[in-house]
């Protein structure tokens, strides 16, 4: 993996891990970023250690280069994946693109075209795929060791603090400029359900909207910043307490308060709070994704499976019981409970520990594998490819499709 060069578009908090991932892990070296921002462009340059010509605020200006380094990772806004993955792949980079895809079909389609006709390797961010656990859970599934997988019901435990901090008052609370919540925080899972199941699923329902965070269900007396509030001590959604105690606690700095501030102190994230879009009463923004959504599969064999997608939980691991003709699987992310029908017998399986923390240890890996398919130049290393990434996005729209429109739709 040593000697991989990478150009990073797009400095934000998910550029920024896979960047020093990439670096401290595997090896590589940044070599050109591309960043609007002139202060995270100018850290991040020193950082890396990449020369002031190829500090660009422009992805575009990066292009113009040529192409600078083996492979880029692209982690722009949502809205913004399209224009810079299909002209970096036209340039042969070979890309890290950051989930999800596109926000639209007829974009992750041009990506996707982009990449077949520049014999490129793409590897969206379905870091889900990367973990011990998926690895543990999709051996298990191929041995047998339940039978034929029948159904499936896997919860995404969003969190109330999370929903309230990235798709209430952050980047994420509105389809218009971003994209469907489905989209943006759960195309991991319909990614991951599908790989699980080894098949795309033949037909689609879902339910769900924006049933709290709006002003109907404003409080009386509450002010529409948290910091002028006098509900604060009452109200599970106060920014002051969130990112008051986040800056108390180191291993929060980087995020969620790195999206909030780069004061670390009081007073900085106070006027952080004042000024700045974190602050708003989560009952006076202007979002409009849902805060939970159910989907139901219908695959060609008969098997179901059913998601839920919640605001109202602990922020934890994703929970989900494997149903089979011959066993059950039940899994919380660090264990897995096995019951066999046939003997009555149960285990209890530890998943053994990852490399890393985010996403289960997925993040480390989805670096790491995809350095070594750059490096060698096998795709085969990596579990997805472009047109896979397509179809399961395809999945996501079809779920959005069935919601807003009160349908069950085919895929074909």
């Amino acid at each position: 993996m040593t000697g991989v060069t990478l150009a990073l578009v797009g400095g934000g908090l998910r550029g920024q891990l896979y960047a020093r991932g990439a670096v401290g892990d595997g090896g590589a070296r940044v070599v050109a970023i591309a960043e609007p921002d002139p202060v995270r462009r100018s850290a991040l340059g020193d950082e890396f250690g990449v020369p002031s010509e190829h500090r660009y605020a422009d992805w575009a200006d990066l292009a113009a280069a040529g192409r600078l380094g083996d492979a880029a990772i692209v982690a722009t806004q949502d809205q913004l994946h399209t224009a810079p993955a299909v002209r970096l792949a036209d340039l042969g980079y070979h890309l890290l693109l950051e989930k999800p895809m596109a926000t639209t079909e007829e974009d992750a389609r041009a990506i996707t075209a982009a990449a077949h006709r520049n014999g490129i390797i793409l590897a969206v961010c379905h870091v889900l795929r990367y973990t011990p656990y998926t690895r543990m859970l999709k051996e298990l599934l191929e041995s047998g060791r339940i039978g034929r997988l029948v159904n499936v019901q896997h919860l995404e435990p969003v969190g109330w603090w999370h929903q309230a901090h990235s798709f209430v008052r952050g980047n994420w609370r509105r389809s218009d400029t971003s994209a469907p919540m489905l989209l943006t925080k759960a195309c991991h899972d319909l990614d991951w359900l599908v790989h699980l199941f080894g098949a795309m699923p033949a037909r689609v329902s879902s339910f769900g909207s924006l049933t709290h965070f709006k002003a109907s269900e404003r409080p009386p007396r509450a002010a529409a910043r948290c910091v002028d509030c006098p509900l604060n001590a009452s109200c599970p959604y106060s920014a002051k307490r969130l990112y008051l105690g986040a800056l108390a606690d180191p291993d929060q700095h980087f995020w969620p308060l790195g999206a909030v501030t780069n004061e670390r102190t009081e007073a900085g994230v106070l006027e952080a709070l004042r000024t700045g879009p974190y602050g708003r009463c989560v009952y006076a923004c202007d979002n409009d994704v849902v805060d939970h959504q159910v989907v139901n599969l219908e695959f060609p064999d008969g098997g179901t499976c059913s998601f839920t997608m919640s605001a109202f939980t602990p922020m934890e691991h994703r929970r989900t019981r494997l149903l089979g003709t011959h066993g059950f699987l039940d899994g919380d992310g660090s264990t897995i409970r096995l019951v066999d029908f046939r003997t009555g017998e149960e285990e209890l399986l530890a998943v053994p520990e990852a490399d890393g923390d985010g996403h289960g240890g997925g993040d480390q890996e989805l670096t790491a594998s995809f350095l070594r398919a750059v490096a060698t130049g096998d795709p085969s290393l990596l579990p997805t490819d472009a047109a896979a990434s397509l179809a399961t996005h395809r999945v996501v729209w079809a779920a959005e499709e069935a919601r807003t429109e009160g349908t069950v739709v085919t895929l074909t």
